[in-house]
């Protein structure tokens, strides 16, 4: 079983190569075009009067990586450059303080610079010292690469694992199968095997590219990243055999994959909305899937280098998850046997 499902496999190239590459190229995608940095933030200045603070602040904003100067302007003409587009904020110096205008008619960029500029001109008049950590340059790619992985391995393995098991049934050799002396385990270890050695390889390669390529910080805790993966992997594989025992068509595999679970992973996995901003029933809600608690075990082992006493409960909800959905896919196959 293991070597026919293998042939089978590595015959089909073109999906082969498209699983391959698919990580990869989510990976470096979300590590460095989708970014929630914002730079090159262009700043033009209005001064009333100069003073030492004055002259202190205009050095430090000029100086900032995040920001693009462009010079003091005349009282007004910071408005015209900014309905032109040349400008994304001001700053205006005056006897009763500092305001700061930013272009709101992109919400997350105007959030950012106002953010950025009351840090700088804040730190400057009241001495603020702040320190980020486990994240010191605020790379979008530390938050990315954990949710990226949750969402591959689920899609992959669920999508990969029930359109096999559904082609058998499409093609007729389900039924020779149910047959034959082969149980259901067999038949179940059978279609497993290629697809965790798939995914292994998977796995390798992202966290090669994590490691490397996207500066992640590389510690000993990688061995928990491994096992832990393998764990959420088998995880997946059952929910594509689970799938699989339910639907008869390739088709409706697919999309019952797809529609099961890319929403829910992208909305309530945490990969891009924080859960603790959700309303109590979505909070609630996200309990149930999977790759909210691989991710937040990621995070915690591969950014926060934590030891893996401090993911027990992730280990142990995905643990659980893992042993219902494979005992539950075995008995379903049992029954259409």
């Amino acid at each position: 079983m293991v070597k026919k499902e293998a042939l089978h496999l590595v015959r089909d190239l073109r999906t082969l190569l498209i699983v391959l590459i698919m990580p990869m190229v989510l990976l470096l995608l979300f590590g460095f075009a989708i970014s929630t940095e914002v730079n090159n933030v262009r700043v033009a200045a209005v001064v009333d009067r100069y003073d030492d603070g004055t002259r202190r602040a205009l050095a430090r904003i000029g100086e900032n990586p995040y920001f693009t100067f462009a010079g003091v302007v005349a009282p007004g003409e910071h408005e015209a450059m900014m309905r032109r587009g040349e400008i994304d904020a001001a700053v205006v110096f005056h006897d009763g303080g500092r305001q700061v205008i930013v272009d709101a008619s992109n919400t997350t960029s105007a959030q950012a610079a106002a953010a950025y500029l009351e840090g700088v001109l804040s730190s400057e008049s009241a001495q603020v010292l702040t320190s980020t950590m486990y994240n010191p340059q605020l790379k979008s790619a530390y938050n990315f690469v954990p949710g990226v992985m949750g969402m591959i391995f689920i899609l992959i393995c669920a999508m990969m694992t029930s359109v096999s098991i559904v082609s058998e049934k499409e093609r007729g050799t389900m039924d020779l199968l149910s047959v034959s002396p082969v149980n259901s385990q067999t038949v179940i270890l059978g279609k497993l095997v290629p697809y965790l050695v798939l995914s292994c390889i998977i796995l390798s390669t992202m966290l090669l590219l994590a490691y490397t390529v996207l500066g992640l910080p590389y510690s000993p805790a990688v061995v928990n990243v491994v096992w832990i993966s393998l764990l959420y992997i088998a995880l997946s594989l059952g929910f594509g055999l689970l799938i699989s025992s339910v639907v008869n068509t390739q088709v409706t595999a697919l999309l019952v994959s797809g529609m099961l679970f890319m929403i829910p992973v992208i909305m309530l996995s945490g990969m891009i909305f924080p859960i603790d901003n959700m309303p109590k029933v979505l909070q609630w809600l996200s309990c149930i899937i999977p790759a909210r608690w691989y991710i937040s075990a990621m995070r915690a082992l591969m950014i926060q280098q934590l030891p893996v006493s401090y993911v027990m409960t992730e280990v142990a909800v995905l643990g659980t998850m893992a042993a219902f959905v494979l005992l539950l896919a075995v008995k379903q196959l049992k029954t259409r046997r």
